[in-house]
């Protein structure tokens, strides 16, 4: 596609940018310049927010686990022969992917090893800049490892996974040299983008638009070059048609239709486009797609059937891994441009559902796909899209494409990073919760530090607390109220219950006051059991933002993997049980789920919380068995339809216990619903 600019258009922008400024002087961080939209949330420079409690020991588990360790775990592509380092091997994603999850842990935890882990690969990033602003491997190799060889090295989408890195480099540092590179790099893609389009060599850059887009953005709002605004124009009408996908309703319906890593990442495009455009089909079409992915494809721990392409939302077929972090990062970024809290309800089911269940408790392990219903966890075809000797399913490190080895580092880190955010305001945002600490600039820039002391997603209450600020200052904090207890809530401040809190359309309550050090308040939410619909009319228990699955017992297993290919390890994990599975749930009114639903909590937050023995919260309920539905092709069967007329179900109820998602690996989370009336 050609780049075309309407005169219009080109009006438009010369005004707004003759009277665009370097900074908006009414915040303390630096918002989107003008001709953008003012985005409602700004983020905060990395390192300003550290991990506290649960959270933290995640960031500690990849310090020591697989995201510190990577270089040595997988050597044949993170050493020095990467052509990110100017060596003859992998020149495209994997080393950037590493980097790109790695640098920001290792400036949250502040860990001089990681930070000088990192430094290598940003540096030779720095240095590889050519003359006409080209950079990165300029050549290809062939390392003798199937996969990674590419028909050209000046290959546009292993680039945008570089600028991330180097954005976030920036955001830590303020080293100069980045802008310098950025600069540089985008006039070379706005002189080449039309005889060398986003698609040019493979069609991942085509759908994966959006993150270039970002980094356009993000360089125009430090530097104010009207190029860039040309070149953000160019970009977005090169990038996949997600805004007409959407809209017209046929992309998401159709099985096969897209890859489930570049839908993940293309999800965001059309509102990262909208700060420039201003026009708001962009956003609908996004709340759109987000409709049709939850009734076509969609499942209770907030992603999609895709395995790899897009598969429908049967509750065994796969999720890859790569799409779970990268659907994250996409709604942290949309949460930031609108504001709109629908993206941090589904940014927080991923994150404390999703997330978890993939990747072992050491961080070492991880799963392919995984699967919703899940019974075993086995070396076995299954019907998925794509098949690499039936190890997909099985925990390893290597296992299926090692891209989910190199991209899955990048989800708590960044999920970390977005737990606090300024506002245009001279403000602070509170939208997503997790225990955590923050260090911001309010008011007439006052820095402040705030600490949230809670074992949310596990129970109810967040305590917000100022531990330190240079004096005291008015500013106003923003706080969501979640969805799920937007009817009762209770927010105390210093001890005293507030009366007069008023929630927004958007479930926001703001408390604009004169804050003083020491000042404490307390978010009282209200989370009970609810059932929600899936794949043939399903239910699954959800409480709060946790989604609960069947407890199994799990007897995990090293496998020596003797047919191994030469870029998958060499061991396997596989995970089976002797536990019945084959439960139906028993309906009951909705008014009545407390009666039938136990709810049993046992915190304690010094131990590792998301495994079947440390579930920091039981839920136990009757069921019954249902003999027909047994085990197929290693996987369940075909999942009864709820409510069946007259199906052979155990006159016996059994006792069952439900514990949250992310502390399983065995499960059944999509359960069949009986009508008492209806069974034999």
């Amino acid at each position: 596609m050609r780049f075309r600019i309407d005169k219009v258009f080109f009006v438009v922008v010369l005004l707004a940018l003759l009277s665009c400024s370097s900074k908006d002087n009414s915040a303390n961080y630096r918002n989107n310049r003008s001709p953008l939209i003012t985005k409602p949330y700004i983020e905060l420079p990395l390192g300003n927010i550290k991990a506290r409690g649960w959270l933290l020991m995640m960031l500690e588990a990849q310090r020591t686990g697989a995201t510190g360790h990577l270089d040595e775990l997988y050597p044949q592509v993170m050493n020095h022969r990467n052509g990110w380092l100017g060596g003859d091997g992998d020149q495209w994603e994997r080393g950037p992917y590493w980097i790109d999850g790695l640098l920001p842990l290792a400036y949250i935890l502040e860990d001089t090893a990681l930070i000088n882990l990192t430094k290598p690969w940003v540096e030779w990033m720095i240095s590889s800049q050519r003359e006409d602003g080209y950079f990165g491997p300029s050549k290809d190799y062939d390392n003798n490892e199937p996969g990674l060889q590419r028909d050209n090295a000046e290959d546009w989408w292993p680039k945008m996974v570089a600028l991330k890195i180097l954005q976030q480099y920036y955001s830590a540092t303020g080293d100069d040299r980045v802008i310098d590179l950025m600069t540089n790099y985008f006039k070379y893609q706005y002189n080449n983008l039309e005889k060398k389009p986003l698609d040019n060599w493979t069609f991942w850059a085509r759908y994966r638009g959006g993150d270039n887009l970002m980094m356009v953005y993000w360089l125009y709002n430090i530097t104010g070059e009207k190029y860039l605004l040309f070149l953000a124009q160019m970009i977005h009408e090169q990038t996949e048609n997600f805004t007409d996908d959407f809209l017209e309703r046929e992309r998401l319906s159709q099985k096969g239709s897209i890859h489930c890593v570049n839908l993940a990442q293309g999800f965001k495009e059309p509102v990262i486009y909208y700060q420039q455009s201003k026009d708001h089909r962009y956003l609908d079409a996004v709340k759109v797609g987000l409709k049709d992915l939850r009734n076509f494809n969609g499942y209770p721990n907030g992603m999609y059937g895709g395995d790899e392409a897009l598969h429908g939302n049967n509750p065994v077929q796969g999720i890859e891994l790569c799409s779970v972090v990268e659907f994250m990062y996409s709604l942290e970024n949309m949460l930031q441009i609108t504001g709109d809290n629908q993206f941090a309800e589904h940014l927080e089911r991923i994150a404390f559902n999703a997330l978890p269940a993939q990747v072992t408790d050491d961080f070492m392990n991880r799963q392919y796909f995984q699967q919703v219903n899940q019974v075993k966890v086995s070396k076995h075809i299954r019907n998925f899209d794509i098949n690499h000797n039936g190890l997909d399913n099985c925990f390893g490190l290597l296992n299926g494409y090692p891209c989910c080895t190199s991209n899955m580092h990048q989800g708590w880190p960044k999920f970390t990073q977005n737990l606090w955010y300024a506002t245009a305001d001279k403000g602070l945002a509170k939208v997503v919760y997790a225990p955590s600490k923050v260090r911001a600039l309010v008011g007439d820039s006052v820095e402040v530090s705030l600490v949230e002391d809670t074992y949310y997603p596990f129970e109810n209450s967040v305590n917000i607390s100022i531990e330190s600020m240079e004096k005291s200052t008015r500013f106003p904090l923003t706080l969501r109220i979640p969805e799920w207890s937007s009817e009762c809530f209770k927010v105390k401040l210093n001890g005293e219950l507030l009366e007069d809190v008023i929630k927004d359309a958007n479930n926001n309550i703001t408390i604009d006051r004169q804050w003083h050090k020491g000042d404490k308040l307390e978010l009282n939410f209200a989370a009970r059991v609810s059932i929600s619909r899936w794949y043939e009319n399903s239910a699954t228990v959800e409480r709060g933002p946790l989604v609960y699955a069947l407890k199994m017992d799990e007897k995990w297993k090293l496998v020596e993997n003797k047919e191994h290919q030469v870029w998958q390890g060499k061991e396997y994990w596989t995970v089976d049980s002797d536990s019945p599975w084959n439960y139906g749930l028993i309906e009951v009114p909705d008014d009545e789920l407390e009666e039938h639903y136990e709810v049993i909590e046992s915190f304690n937050e010094n131990v590792y919380p998301w495994n079947t023995e440390n579930a920091p919260i039981r839920i136990k309920t009757k069921a019954k068995r249902l003999p027909f539905w047994k085990v197929y092709n290693d996987m369940t069967g075909p999942l009864p339809y709820s409510i069946m007329w007259g199906p052979e179900v155990s006159e016996k109820k059994e006792e069952i216990t439900l514990i949250p998602y992310g502390c399983t690996a065995l499960r059944i989370t999509e359960f069949p619903l009986l009508g008492e009336h209806k069974v034999k």
